[in-house]
């Protein structure tokens, strides 16, 4: 603005050079002056105006909004967030602490057809939230960790199931080890799946028990050992912690093959009476002695679009007649097997297909089943399923079951 009245002074006196002769001749020196002093007060009063208005704009830009009469909800939420972050203890705690979770909402059809003629056949469907998970991990110093995961699942762990909680104690850059204390799945099996259903294997396999598990891992490799009083009990003996689990698993190193990876191992358990889904069909949680389980697996991955999974679950000796609801009677070894091939056309496409079974399983899971999957990433962290299995049990029994599942992680 200063730039703009100077412009016009100078035009003004350029003017007065310029025309000197004629006002020369009209006018005396003395009213020469007094004219040129008149026109300079009068640009210095203009200047005084303009600046005065100039900065009262500027105030008003700048001058702050009252929060009570602007300020929305969220406003008042992000500042009261911005002072919590901004006290030590709060900025402290949010890097140590990661909150994670899962939703899954299902939809399902299932039609059974039975051998026996006296009973008919079933069709049931079902719309559910199938799966809630909130995991929370916090670091709490260097070498100790926490983990807790709640899980919440329609019509099974209603209100709210504490899944998992334990402490880990672990060597870092010290040594290759870890220490895991509290409630936690056993590394009994492996039972990583491509389909929305649960593997068989898993079905008879996977154990949860409030446990200790001291492993010794790196990047190819790792062993563990767990120790914990089972819920399944030998008539007669004392309850104590005499149940006990043993695994090893092998990593192919990444720079041996880019692009291909494989994971293989093995597992033991003394008891597997005492696994999650055999536990329920023994009657009163007591056996004559321990049966004990194997588990081995083979996991390869070629390209990120290649993937091929094979596992087997069994006992190493047999359940005593009556031992299991579903023997009718007979002494039963159960066992089970899961194949699985999935394979990435286009990014954000997956197909899979699967043939699973087992023996000595009655009613409890179908000897032989066989499916297939589709499963597409809608947007990041969520995807939308839809798996078809088809299963025959060792009674003669059918069924049908198709299910599809809106999944999204967090």
């Amino acid at each position: 603005m200063k730039k703009t009245i100077y412009a016009v002074i100078l035009a003004f006196v350029f003017t007065v050079m310029t025309s000197g002769s004629a006002l020369a001749e009209s006018m005396s020196n003395y009213e020469l002056m007094q004219e040129l002093k008149k026109t300079q007060k009068r640009l210095q009063e203009l200047e005084e105006k303009l600046e005065s208005r100039m900065s009262k704009k500027s105030e008003l830009k700048t001058e702050p909004e009252d929060p009570k009469s602007v300020q929305g909800l969220a406003d008042r939420v992000r500042k009261v967030e911005d002072q919590l972050k901004e006290t030590p203890l709060f900025g402290e705690w949010s890097k140590k602490i990661t909150i994670s979770g899962l939703l899954e909402a299902e939809a399902s059809y299932e039609d059974k057809e039975f051998d026996a003629a006296n009973k008919d056949d079933e069709e049931s469907s079902d719309l559910t939230l199938a799966t809630l998970e909130l995991g929370i991990d916090a670091d709490i110093a260097k070498h100790v960790s926490g983990h807790a995961l709640l899980l919440w699942e329609e019509d099974d762990t209603e209100p709210v199931d504490l899944d998992e909680g334990y402490i880990t104690l672990d060597g870092e850059d010290v040594l290759p080890m870890y220490l895991n204390v509290g409630k936690l799945y056993v590394p009994f099996g492996f039972y990583e799946s491509h389909f929305i259903s649960d593997p068989i294997t898993l079905e008879i396999g996977e154990t949860r028990e409030s446990a200790a598990t001291v492993g010794l891992a790196n990047d190819m490799f790792e062993i563990t050992a767990s120790a914990f009083n089972g819920n399944v009990e030998e008539e007669g003996d004392d309850n104590h912690i005499d149940n006990f689990v043993g695994s090893a698993y092998f990593r192919l190193p990444e720079d041996v093959r880019p692009g291909f990876s494989m994971m293989l191992g093995g597992s033991y358990i003394n008891n597997l009476a005492d696994s999650d889904g055999l536990e329920g069909e023994i009657p009163n949680e007591e056996i004559n002695d321990y049966v004990s389980g194997l588990g081995s697996f083979l996991s390869i991955a070629y390209q990120d679009r290649y993937f091929l999974k094979a596992e087997y679950v069994g006992a190493l000796n047999d359940f005593e007649a009556d031992e299991l609801d579903f023997s009718n009677g007979q002494s039963l070894e159960p066992k089970a097997w899961n194949f699985e091939f999935a394979f990435v056309p286009i990014p954000d496409l997956e197909l899979a297909a699967k043939y699973e079974g087992g023996e000595d399983l009655g009613n409890f899971q179908p000897e032989n089943q066989y499916g297939g999957a589709i499963t597409y990433n809608l947007f990041k962290y969520t995807s939308l399923s839809l798996e078809y299995l088809y299963g025959e049990y060792e009674n003669e029994d059918e069924r049908n079951l198709v299910t599809s599942q809106l999944a999204v992680e967090f």
